[in-house]
C-alpha cells in the first residue's frame, strides 16, 4: 500500500482524485500569506512588546509558530518542525515560555497579523474579494484530516477569528501545517532524517547551501549527512544529487502533493480555482512588498 492509500481512498470516494497541480499551485499561492508572520514588521513589534529579542527573526520564529502546541518543550518542537538542528530549537525554546506564555503569544501573533494584512492590503482588505477568499479557504481548512499531523491539529483547534482577513491567515495556516506535516511523513518513509532532508533538497537545486544554513546544522553534521547520502547512491561526491536521489526527491514532493489533497479535493475543483483567482492579487502584493526573503528553504518555484 502506497503512503497515501487512505488518503486517496477518501478522495475517491468523494468523486475521483484531484488533479495535484490544484493542490501544488494553491501552496505556492497561501504560503506567502501564511509567512507575513515570520517577516512583517508589524509582527516583530507585537513579540518585542512581549520580550522578544526581534533583532534577528529566530527568537521569534519559535513562539509563534509553536505557541498552538501549548506550552511544549524543545524536544517536542524541535520533532515537528522536523529540519531544524535539536540545538537550534533549544536555544530559542528553552527561555520562549518564560518570556511570554502561549496564550499571549498567540494573542500577538493575530494582532501582528491584522496589522501586517492592513498595511499589505489597504482597503482591499475589508473588501468582497477577500471575504469570499477567505470563506472558500476555510471551507478547505475545516475539511482538513489531523490524524497524524501534531502542527495543523494544534492550529485547527484555535478559535476562528472574527475578521474575514484573519480567518484568511488561519486558513492559509491550517493548510500550509497541514502540508508540512505530511511533507515530514513522505521524508520519513522515504528514510530521510532530518539534517539528510535539507541536504538532499540543496543537492537538486531546491537552494543554496548557505539558505540551508539557517536551520542550525553544523558543518561536520551536514558532511556526515551527505556522505550518508552518498552512501546510499542519492548524492555524488560534490554534493550533486544523483539520477537516484532526483527520483527520491521527485517521490517525496508527488508523495506531499498527494496528502495535502483532500481539502481541495472536498472543496472541489470550480471552488478551488475560485480561490486560486482570489488570491492572485493578495498573493502579488506579498510578494511584491519585499518582505520575503527571495530563496527560501521550501523550494517554492525551483521545485
Amino acid at each position: 500500500m502506497s503512503l497515501y492509500g487512505d488518503e486517496a481512498a477518501a478522495a475517491d470516494a468523494v468523486g475521483g482524485a484531484v488533479d495535484l497541480t490544484r493542490v501544488r499551485r494553491l501552496w505556492h499561492l497561501l504560503e506567502p500569506l501564511h509567512a507575513v508572520l515570520y517577516y512583517a514588521p508589524e509582527v516583530f513589534e507585537e513579540a518585542a512588546a512581549l520580550g522578544y529579542d526581534t533583532k534577528e527573526r529566530w527568537p521569534s520564529y519559535f513562539p509563534l509558530r509553536a505557541a498552538p502546541l501549548g506550552a511544549v518543550g524543545a524536544e517536542r518542537v524541535a520533532s515537528a518542525f522536523y529540519s531544524f538542528s535539536p540545538r537550534m530549537v533549544a536555544e530559542h525554546m528553552d527561555s520562549a515560555w518564560s518570556v511570554a506564555d502561549p496564550h499571549a503569544v498567540k494573542a500577538a501573533r493575530l494582532r501582528g497579523v491584522d496589522r501586517a494584512y492592513r498595511a499589505l492590503f489597504g482597503d482591499r482588505v475589508d473588501g468582497p474579494e477577500l471575504a469570499e477568499a477567505a470563506r472558500l479557504a476555510r471551507r478547505a481548512a475545516e475539511s482538513v484530516d489531523t490524524a497524524g499531523r501534531p502542527l495543523a491539529a494544534a492550529n485547527a483547534e484555535l478559535e476562528w477569528p472574527d475578521a474575514p482577513h484573519l480567518q484568511l491567515w488561519q486558513a492559509a495556516t491550517i493548510l500550509r501545517e497541514h502540508r508540512g506535516d505530511g511533507h515530514i511523513a513522505a521524508l520519513l518513509v522515504s528514510g530521510v532524517d532530518p539534517v539528510e532532508s535539507l541536504v538532499s533538497f540543496a543537492a537538486i537545486g531546491a537552494a543554496s547551501v548557505e539558505r540551508f544554513g539557517s536551520r542550525g546544522w553544523s558543518a561536520g553534521e551536514w558532511r556526515a549527512a551527505r556522505e550518508r547520502l552518498t552512501a546510499r547512491g542519492l548524492v555524488d561526491e560534490s554534493g550533486e544529487a544523483t539520477d537516484a536521489g532526483r527520483d527520491l526527491r521527485h517521490r517525496v514532493e508527488h508523495q506531499t502533493d498527494q496528502l495535502a489533497a483532500r481539502p481541495w479535493q472536498l472543496l472541489g475543483a470550480t471552488d478551488t480555482d475560485r480561490l486560486a483567482d482570489l488570491l492572485g492579487d493578495f498573493w502579488v502584493a506579498v510578494l511584491s512588498s519585499g518582505l520575503l526573503p527571495s530563496e527560501t528553504t521550501l523550494g517554492i518555484g525551483r521545485v
